[in-house]
């Protein structure tokens, strides 16, 4: 038996052996330049570092659907006319570009060791990746000549372990990779509902297999194309080990496996970047807790310990901690952090419309800054029209702008959807439509808002007058029922408007940092749930109604 698994090993590193061979492309494909002499160790670590930590007001995240859904014509212009070119001129001074978000080896460059996905079967029929194949280029390519073009840094962003292939829709047997088909013993589960956590078409890291080509893909990359970094995208999606998909957290072994891989990357981009003579810079997006990830197998202490990354992005799908918690913990080490603001998924209507507009990405952006970040990342969020994208880089601007306080943007579903009780990692207090608040007559319940600066802003754009709290309490009867403290100080004249309790906030009242909001039903009035909070901070000329979410 034992011979046999040795034979199959042996097979399989040709196969992987065979594809790295490939990657060489035809002469002229891509942008050259002529190898650097080499520098002191120490010299190429500080410009490595001073790469790093560069301005990045806004990082983009384009997740490469543009040339499969969105681009009428397979010229360049009409490319970067879908999300890119109308960003000219705003704060967006990264874009982290991923080349198709489909499972682990298939992509829309020209890629010899993967697949390039050129289907147009079904709602693919739009995808001009071939179109653009045989004009000698790729999206890839036309990114980066404009990124080039306009001083923008650019990444190739690779997503680790795509599950998209798992999720039973139209479009997943067209997104399934030929390593899959070809290696299924690679993946977490033999089929669907077979494993406990994430698509059950995770590729197992913990197969040398997988960790090589996750490797190859990266390579491939940094030595074709002229990107400024590449980036690993954990967070799409969260399941990269056998035994974490089954329901147990990752050990010491899985964590040592990926770090290893970090190492070899590491290795690669320092040597291709000395060639060149212009570093190739690692960036992570990751959850948001040292414990978290370490459970799904991501040693991040370890990671930035040995120097193996330069930028960190945290969060996706659900956030476990204040943006503190990982800011202070990059400065440890060096590596500047960027809070990663993703759309809202949570399935409640009229929630998430709120947590999806301009006024919420323009508060959740001031909460990263009053943190310390030194910028955001902008996930899922494609139109370049908004005007978002010239106002999150800015705090000051921010300042003078309508915004809107949530106590939770995302769901809480998720963060044991993809760790098993991943909840235990949970610092924050969170309370939307899907984890509502039950009172009681004569209880009461609190809840901490993180506010930062906004005591000084409201003060200094005369403010104080338009700072309104709102409490979706449908079952609530009267008004004068709900007791409201803010900060250990009553908050009176609360008014109901349909679902909605409402009450003036005076500015006095709001504390730098950590503010604590207290509610409480009278004795002898009826029980009711709070299902929702929203803090609004209006500058006298704004309109007193939501903006509606970017398309």
């Amino acid at each position: 038996m034992k011979s046999v698994l040795r034979a199959e090993r042996f097979r399989v590193w040709l196969w992987v052996l065979a594809g790295a061979l490939a990657t060489a492309l035809p002469a002229g494909s891509f942008a050259t330049e002529a190898p650097a002499q080499p520098t002191d160790a120490a010299q190429w670590k500080l410009q490595r570092k001073k790469a790093a930590h560069r301005p990045r007001r806004i990082i983009f995240n384009n997740d490469g659907d543009d040339v499969v859904y969105e681009c009428k014509n397979a010229t360049p212009e009409a490319l970067l006319q879908c999300r890119t070119t109308a960003l000219l001129g705003s704060q967006v001074d990264s874009i982290f570009y991923c080349t198709w978000s489909s499972g682990l080896g298939v992509f829309t460059h020209n890629t010899k060791l993967g697949e390039v996905f050129t289907c147009t079967e079904k709602g693919f029929s739009n995808n001009k990746t071939a179109e653009f194949l045989k004009q000698g280029t790729d999206p890839l390519r036309i990114m980066i000549d404009f990124c080039r073009k306009h001083q923008i840094e650019v990444f190739w962003s690779l997503r680790t372990n795509d599950t998209h292939d798992a999720w039973n829709d139209w479009y997943s047997p067209y997104l399934f990779p030929r390593v899959k088909r070809e290696h299924p013993e690679f993946m977490v589960a033999s089929g669907p509902g077979r494993s406990k956590h994430g698509g059950w078409t995770a590729l197992d890291y913990g197969r040398p297999e997988v960790r090589e080509l996750a490797f190859r893909y990266v390579e491939e990359v940094c030595q074709n194309y002229d990107v400024d970094g590449v980036e690993l995208d954990f967070c799409r999606h969260l399941v990269h080990f056998k035994r974490h998909a089954m329901g147990q957290d990752a050990g010491d072994e899985e964590r040592a496996m990926m770090t290893d891989l970090l190492r070899r990357i590491r290795a690669m981009t320092e040597s291709t970047g000395r060639r060149r003579g212009r570093p190739i810079l690692v960036a992570v997006r990751v959850p948001d807790s040292v414990g978290y990830c370490a459970a799904v197998g991501l040693d991040i202490v370890r990671w930035m310990e040995e120097d193996l990354i330069d930028l960190m992005a945290v969060s996706d799908y659900f956030r476990l901690n204040p943006w503190e918690t990982s800011i202070q913990l990059g400065r440890r080490y060096g590596v500047p952090v960027y809070p990663c603001l993703s759309e809202s998924r949570i399935a409640d209507r009229e929630a998430a419309q709120v947590r999806n507009s301009l006024e919420c990405y323009r508060a959740r952006a001031m909460e990263a800054y009053d943190a310390g970040a030194c910028g955001v990342y902008m996930f899922n969020f494609f139109n370049p029209h908004s005007p978002l994208w010239r106002e999150l880089g800015d705090a000051k601007h921010l300042a003078t702008l309508e915004r809107v306080y949530c106590a939770g943007v995302r769901g809480v579903g998720p963060i044991n959807q993809w760790l098993a009780n991943g909840e235990r990692f949970l610092t924050r207090q969170i309370l939307s439509p899907e984890r509502p608040r039950k009172l009681r007559p004569g209880e009461a319940a609190s809840l901490e808002l993180r506010l930062g600066g906004e005591a000084e802003r409201i003060a200094s754009h005369n403010l104080a007058a338009r700072v309104q709290l709102r409490l979706r309490v449908p079952e609530l009867a009267h008004p004068d029922d709900l007791t409201i403290r803010f900060n250990d100080r009553t908050i009176p004249g609360a008014t109901k408007s349909g679902q909605w309790v409402e009450a003036r906030v005076a500015s006095e009242a709001i504390r730098r940092g950590v503010n604590r909001l207290e509610f409480s039903v009278k004795p002898g009035a009826a029980g009711c749930t709070v299902q929702d909070v929203l803090l609004w901070i209006r500058p006298a000329s704004a309109p007193s109604k939501a903006q509606k979410p970017p398309s």
